[in-house]
């Protein structure tokens, strides 16, 4: 009874081993091409613009941005390609070969459902089922197993590229910041009641207005994201941040396009109320723009705002003669791009009220003199009360035709000197440019000596000795001059006067890098140098 059982099955089990050949030989392509069909397509959408529910919304309040695709979307894409993949292999094998045709040959069918015409067909049909199901499932089992080999290296490349781009971020970064360094950019900013340090602006994007509060390299994008509108921005300086709009994270106000990018010098004007601080910083602008006219030195206004602000004050001078006292608690930086040869710097020019300077408490709100690469330190020298005593007869009358600051130079000094140690620290390394202001009027008296060579001697000679002697001990370095606005701004400026107004802060920027040498006198550049200008 068993050899004849034997005798039956081996017949049977060697037909449906040839069929589970066959039909894992016409099956395996098919199975292997559509699941990595299916795989391929859903990797998409491959049409632009097509909507896909498993991209995350913009990043939010802040960052109104797309996250960067090798980020997290990547993952999400090749976990649903796999599963598609899967799936397809399974619906075959599942759906297709064993719930139809299988079980249609083991019932007797033909595997489009019709019953075999004869007891005959219907046997055949029912031997060879088993070997269709058999061959079908070796099938799905070998496209599984090159689906599953394919999707390891799919995982491998984006796991290479996806750690190569998360690497690039900080490298990114490293690069722009080294930069900063080497050029010694530091970001301020230059609005009243602010002045603040700023890591980062904030950015617009140019189409919609929306607000980059960290457009930078990072989980957004390495060199380049997409804003919520769809509008692809820069995220690196070097790939063109700089020309997007930026406000100050601190204040909200709008900052220079060259602030991120070039060395920021800040320089207040310091003096009393009516000394000529206005009038020296119009003297100052002129004789920049006249080096700027002979080509020697480039300058131009950083803003609109700036050169509005200047173009007012030069109309001012022109029309009247004098400029009208500094308003206001706190000044705005006037920002000026000084550049000769390939450096260049980003100038904050800070002219304050005199009335901020009268007493400590007020000198400390001006908190732009913590980052102050240098100061220029106006000196009216009539309105020393020991000055003012030696003056007789016509001098006198001269002297109040002036208009002289109601509080000495000494007194602004030694103010500025306390205050501004305690603010920086580093009071010793700053150095000072000394302008004595109205010159025009102390050429005129009889009662002092002229202002010569040496101002500094000049200053000890009318009284002023202890101003001399203080800044030598205060501060790092100093020079001297003697200036008469009226001589470099208005109507009938002249243009020799006007660059000699300028070396003051020429000499500064010199102190800083800039290479101005060339452009100032040889008393300027010796050390100790006085000039008359």
């Amino acid at each position: 009874m068993t050899d004849a059982l034997l005798w039956v099955l081996k017949p049977f089990a060697f037909v449906n081993s040839l069929v589970a050949i066959g039909i894992f030989l016409r099956t395996a392509p098919e199975f292997l091409w559509r699941a990595l069909y299916a795989t391929g397509r859903s990797l998409g959408p491959w049409h632009a613009g097509a909507p896909d529910p498993r991209i995350d919304p913009p990043g939010g309040p802040g960052e109104p941005a797309h996250l960067a695709y090798w980020y997290r979307q990547v993952w999400k894409d090749v976990g649903a390609a796999v599963l598609s993949g899967v799936r397809m292999v399974r619906y075959l094998l599942i759906r297709e070969w064993w719930g139809r045709v299988s079980r249609n040959l083991l019932r007797g069918c033909t595997p489009a459902g019709p019953r075999g015409d004869s007891p005959f067909t219907r046997t055949v049909m029912r031997a060879i089922g088993i070997g269709v199901g058999a061959g079908a499932g070796a099938a799905a089992v070998f496209a599984g197993i090159l689906l599953a080999e394919a999707v390891t290296l799919l995982v491998l490349a984006v796991a290479l590229v996806s750690t190569a781009l998360a690497l690039a971020v900080p490298a990114v970064r490293a690069v722009e910041r080294v930069g900063r360094l080497v050029r010694g950019v530091r970001m301020t900013c230059p609005h009243p009641g602010c002045y603040r340090r700023i890591a980062l602006p904030v950015h617009q994007c140019p189409l919609c207005q929306a607000r980059h509060e960290r457009l930078r390299p990072g989980r957004f994008g390495v060199l380049r994201r997409v804003c919520a509108c769809g509008n692809g921005l820069r995220t690196s300086l070097p790939g063109g941040r700089g020309k997007l709009a930026a406000l100050c994270p601190h204040c909200d106000q709008r900052l220079p396009a060259a602030l991120g990018t070039t060395r920021t010098v800040h320089l207040p004007i310091v003096g009393g109320t009516s000394s000529g601080k206005t009038m020296l910083l119009a003297a100052i602008v002129a004789g920049l723009a006249s080096w700027n006219r002979r080509g020697l030195l480039g300058m131009e206004c950083a803003t609109r705002y700036d050169a509005d602000e200047l173009a007012a004050l030069t109309r001012q001078l022109d029309g009247q003669g004098w400029a009208h006292a500094t308003t206001g608690r706190q000044p705005r930086a006037i920002m000026l791009l000084v550049s000769r040869g390939r450096r260049r710097r980003l100038l904050y020019l800070y002219d304050p009220m005199g009335e901020s300077l009268r007493d400590a408490g007020a000198v400390r709100e001006q908190q732009y003199l913590a980052h102050a690469d240098g100061v220029v330190l106006v000196v009216d020298a009539l309105a020393e009360p020991g000055v003012r005593s030696r003056l007789g007869g016509e001098d006198g009358h001269r002297a109040v035709a002036a208009r002289p600051s109601p509080e000495g130079p000494v007194a602004t000094y030694e103010r500025l000197a306390g205050e501004m140690q305690a603010l920086t620290g580093r009071r010793s390394r700053t150095p000072v440019a000394t302008v004595v202001t109205k010159r025009d009027v102390l050429d005129t008296l009889v009662s002092l000596p002229v202002p010569g060579p040496r101002i500094d001697a000049w200053l000890e000679s009318i009284g002023l000795g202890n101003l001399v002697r203080g800044l030598t001990h205060s501060f790092g370095r100093t020079r001297y001059w003697a200036v008469s606005a009226h001589a470099a701004t208005g109507a009938g400026a002249l243009g020799g006067e006007q660059r000699r107004a300028a070396e003051p802060v020429l000499w500064l920027l010199g102190q800083t890098g800039l290479p101005v040498g060339k452009l100032l006198t040889d008393e300027v550049r010796a050390p100790g140098g006085t000039v008359r200008a």
